[in-house]
This record gives C-alpha cells, sequence and structure tokens, in this order.
C-alpha cells in the first residue's frame, strides 16, 4: 500500500497541527527542562499553572536526530542521497555533520576552516542575494543542493561574506511539551560520604544534602506545527515539496514512536496522537514514512545537488567552538 499524502498536500492546508498526548511511563513525577537564571518555565493560562517541558529548540534538536544513525554517524540508510554536509578531520575520521551542528551550514566547522571549497561555493551562489529583496525560492533552491535538512529546521547564514549576513530561513516545522495543571513534587537526598562525613564540600568530600522539585500534570501535551505555506514558497515543485512533507511527518512520527526519555527524571509514553488540521488527516506510522523515503528523496534528487559533501576540518576543534556562537538549547539558527 503506497503512503497518502494528499491530505497533508492539499492547497487549502496551511498547516499541519498534530497534538499528542503524553505521561509518564512510570509513577507521576517528571522533571522538565530548566533555564540558567529562571529554572522551570511556570506560566498561567486558562488553564491554571502551565509548565513547559521542552522547548522549541530543544524539540528541533530530537527531531532532527530521528534521521541520523549515532553508531555509524550517518543519515538513516532510507535517506540515501540527501544533500547535506559531512565535515572529516584530515585523517578522514568523521568530525560532525550539519545535521547534527547547532547551526547547522552556519557552523563554524563547515565555513570557518582552512578548507574553503564549499564556503566559496556558497559565497558565489548567494551573490545575488547581496543586494534588495531576497528572492526567497532562489535562496530556497540554493539550501536544498547543500543540506536538505534546513528548509524544515531553519537557517541563518551569518557570516558577512555570505550576501552581507541577511540570509535566513524560518523554521518550517516546529514542536514544544507543555503540561497544564501541575503541581510541584518537592523532595531531597544527600550525597553521603561513609569515609568523612565533615569533609571539605568544595573539594567534593562530606555529606551534601540537596532539594529536588519535580512536577505532577493533569495533562501533558507534545504539539507539532508544520507550515505548508512556507514549504510551498520555496517554490521546489511537487517531488521537493512532497519529500519535505514525508521528511516532517516521519520526524514527528518517529520521535513520539520512540524513546520519549527527554532526561533521567523525564521518561514519557504516547497514548494518544490527533491531528487538528488539515481535518480528518491522520499521522501515518513512521514505518509507512521510513518506506516511502527512498523513492521521495529518488524523485527530488534534481534539487539534492550531488548529494552529501565532504569538508576537511583542520585546526584546533575547541579554537573553532569558541569562534562560533554557543549551542542554545534547540541547535537552531535564531529565526
Amino acid at each position: 500500500m503506497s503512503l497518502d499524502l494528499s491530505p497533508f498536500l492539499s492547497p487549502d492546508a496551511s498547516r499541519v497541527l498534530i497534538e499528542a498526548r503524553l505521561r509518564p511511563i512510570q509513577g507521576s513525577r517528571f522533571q522538565p527542562t530548566g533555564f540558567p537564571d529562571l529554572g522551570p518555565a511556570l506560566f498561567e493560562t486558562s488553564s491554571g499553572q502551565t509548565l513547559l517541558v521542552e522547548s522549541a529548540q530543544s524539540v528541533a534538536n530530537r527531531l532532527e536526530a530521528t534521521i541520523w544513525d549515532s553508531a555509524k554517524q550517518e543519515l538513516i540508510p532510507e535517506l540515501k542521497g540527501l544533500s547535506y554536509v559531512r565535515v572529516q578531520r584530515p585523517d578522514n575520521s568523521y568530525l560532525t555533520s550539519s545535521i547534527t551542528e547547532a547551526h547547522r551550514l552556519n557552523s563554524p566547522y563547515i565555513l570557518a576552516g582552512k578548507d574553503k571549497t564549499l564556503f566559496q561555493e556558497l559565497k558565489d551562489k548567494t551573490a545575488p542575494f547581496a543586494e534588495g529583496v531576497i528572492d526567497r525560492a532562489r535562496l530556497a533552491r540554493t539550501i536544498a543542493e547543500y543540506d536538505f535538512n534546513s528548509l524544515l529546521h531553519g537557517l541563518f547564514l551569518a557570516k558577512r561574506e555570505l550576501a552581507g549576513g541577511r540570509l535566513r530561513i524560518e523554521r518550517a516545522l516546529s514542536g514544544f511539551i507543555e503540561a497544564t495543571g501541575v503541581r510541584v513534587a518537592a523532595s531531597g537526598g544527600v550525597k553521603n560520604d561513609p569515609v568523612n562525613p565533615s569533609g571539605d564540600t568544595s573539594q567534593g568530600f562530606g555529606n551534601v544534602p540537596f532539594q529536588r522539585d519535580e512536577f505532577t500534570a493533569e495533562s501533558i501535551t507534545a504539539f507539532f506545527n508544520l507550515d505548508l505555506g512556507q514549504i510551498r514558497a520555496y517554490g521546489l515543485g511537487a517531488a521537493g515539496e512532497q519529500l519535505l512533507v514525508a521528511l516532517a511527518l516521519y520526524k514527528v512520527a518517529a520521535f513520539l514512536e520512540g524513546s520519549l526519555r527527554l532526561r533521567t527524571a523525564c521518561d514519557l509514553e504516547c497514548i494518544e496522537v490527533l491531528v487538528r488540521r488539515p481535518h480528518a488527516a491522520k499521522l501515518p506510522a513512521s514505518a509507512e514514512l521510513r518506506a516511502a523515503l527512498p523513492k521521495l528523496v529518488e524523485a527530488a534528487k534534481p534539487l539534492l545537488g550531488s548529494g552529501p559533501r565532504q569538508v576537511v576540518f583542520e585546526g584546533s576543534e575547541k579554537k573553532a567552538e569558541k569562534k562560533g556562537k554557543t549551542r542554545d538549547e534547540s541547535g537552531a539558527s535564531p529565526s
């Protein structure tokens, strides 16, 4: 049975809106994401006290991870031929890639190394965008040749040499997890030192008591939003649109069907998935979507350039990290 994407490709559909009901896989407590100088993100809504369990930035990372085989350090086999940039060390060992890098093509490992081949290509191809209104469709076609994944998760080419550092693509696919009706589940413990209980704790010795705040909730919901209007505006044609939509749906389905152990004390499971828009649509199973990906990649091959590109990074990896932007929680561009 072939995959039917027609409900998601209708010209009348502007968004794919998906909601998934989650619950702790054991017990009732869970640990939300936290932020520096803020801690858990608690706020009031009409449903009462609400908690951000997972931010859009972090969900973006987790969605991208569904297409990456971390054991082999490469894309899943069904996406063979998809464009992305693979960064190698001089000894040809794997270093990183535009799929896993915080800022994708804008990563310093891709653009700030001694190997300037790819950088020069991007500079030449983005030169027409240096002045005037940016042709968004032309930019999308250019990016598709190097990192197709960025058309879903966003990109900001911040280098001044690349059209003045003003080339941005907003996220077409985003998601977050919220909990409503939340209450604090306060607990604590102590790090025991049976050898020297009163030792210098600043040096790691001694007994150290601590407080721990987890939460319970009446409901936990994952929300996903795919902007079909943005995808159509790329002007990639039917093959490009079908691949982007199927890839986005696969990421959502694989994320929800996979391990939702977001943190040590935040292990969740999905109990129901609802597609709010388009009406009457259903999210296909990840296995069905994954099986359809090879043919969709093949059909979109003219858009994907030469497929995966390789860049050799030479120099200090620590120095490159300092030159690049700090990885935010999402790894996504500020778009």
